[in-house]
């Protein structure tokens, strides 16, 4: 019998921290399709868990990953999600200047300072690495490649003839629950009959599963091979959702933003037509309130006090259990 973790792990400031060092400080996260940085001085930002990272296209055409943060007293370098720097990076907060390589240019009326030196005063760089356009980042520069990662979510879409599309547009939801209890969510198809009665009148008779492979879990309706479920709906270690159909795409990135504080950033990718777009963008909109709903009072609950420990169904919870389990090591 699988028992839950505790509920004092989710919303829990100590286990954010835990989390923040031994989840996302050593996984490989998401960050972007690379055609959003499409021209040298473009780029993109995430803050996840904490991490204040950016990408940026530089003047050779390559994309590098930097933490958005100044060597001198930890202004930021870029602000807001998106956005286009004209030939170097400037801190905002005292203007020190940055070559698009992380290299420091000019410590801006910095003065003369007796062993300082600007060439070990560089931008922390990360790993970047990208997969079918999609742009990941790692904290740790000692962790597998993200081919490695990713290998078995590549060889399922090469198997099933799917490809990525190109980027139309991107939304995000704030969520009043732990990140934990949003990915517990999305890892089980339990709660469909009762949350979701459009999904599950769309599925019909078709059979639910949810397997586990490596770093990945595979959710299919089997029997659904030709209705709007027809594809792949992929969950990626540690909060990546990565759902692959005939006609598009749908990257989910499960964001902690705080203790019990969650954002859901959605990229949709899309080669069709308006109407497709729409209609995957209204089924999202349902879909998301109704996790949302359910999500947050399950939050509520394991808030208030009454509640410690409950049990995992071995029939339909079992990337759950993985999940708890993998978590279980991080928190000891």
């Amino acid at each position: 019998m699988q028992i839950t973790l505790p509920a004092r792990l989710y919303g829990c400031p100590e286990a954010w921290a835990r989390e923040r060092v031994g989840v996302f400080g050593r996984s490989w996260l998401f960050v972007g399709h690379e055609s959003e940085a499409r021209d040298p001085g473009d780029w993109i930002a995430a803050d996840i868990a904490g991490h204040r990272l950016f990408m940026v296209r530089g003047k050779d055409g390559a994309l590098r990953a930097f933490h958005n943060v100044c060597r001198h007293r930890a202004g930021p370098l870029v602000q807001g999600a998106a956005g286009h720097c004209d030939g170097e990076l400037v801190c905002v907060y005292h203007g020190w200047r940055y070559a698009l390589d992380g290299r420091l240019r000019a410590a801006t009326d910095f003065g003369a300072a007796e062993g300082f030196d600007p060439r070990v005063f560089g931008l922390l760089g990360l790993r970047l690495e990208t997969w079918r356009g999609l742009v990941f980042v790692n904290l740790d520069p000692e962790a597998r490649p993200l081919k490695d990662h990713i290998a078995r979510l590549d060889a399922l879409l090469t198997e099933r003839g799917l490809e990525m599309a190109a980027p139309a547009l991107r939304r995000s939801h704030a969520l009043a629950c732990d990140w934990k209890v949003y990915a517990e969510n999305y890892l089980e198809g339990y709660h469909i009959g009762a949350v979701h009665p459009v999904l599950a009148e769309e599925l019909g008779s078709a059979e639910y599963r949810v397997r586990v492979d490596g770093d990945l879990v595979v959710q299919e309706a089997v029997g659904a091979s030709d209705g709007p479920q027809a594809g792949v709906w992929g969950w990626l270690w540690p909060n990546l959702g990565i759902n692959v159909y005939r006609d598009g795409a749908m990257i989910e990135r499960m964001t902690p933003v705080g203790p019990g504080r969650t954002r859901l950033d959605y990229l949709f990718l899309h080669d069709v037509g308006e109407a497709a777009l729409t209609d995957a963008l209204a089924a999202s909109d349902r879909l998301t309130a109704e996790d949302a709903g359910i999500c947050e009072a399950v939050q509520a609950n394991l808030s208030a006090g009454a509640y410690d420990t409950g049990v995992l169904s071995p029939r339909h919870e079992a990337a759950v259990a993985w999940f708890q389990s993998r978590l279980a090591e991080v928190h000891g």
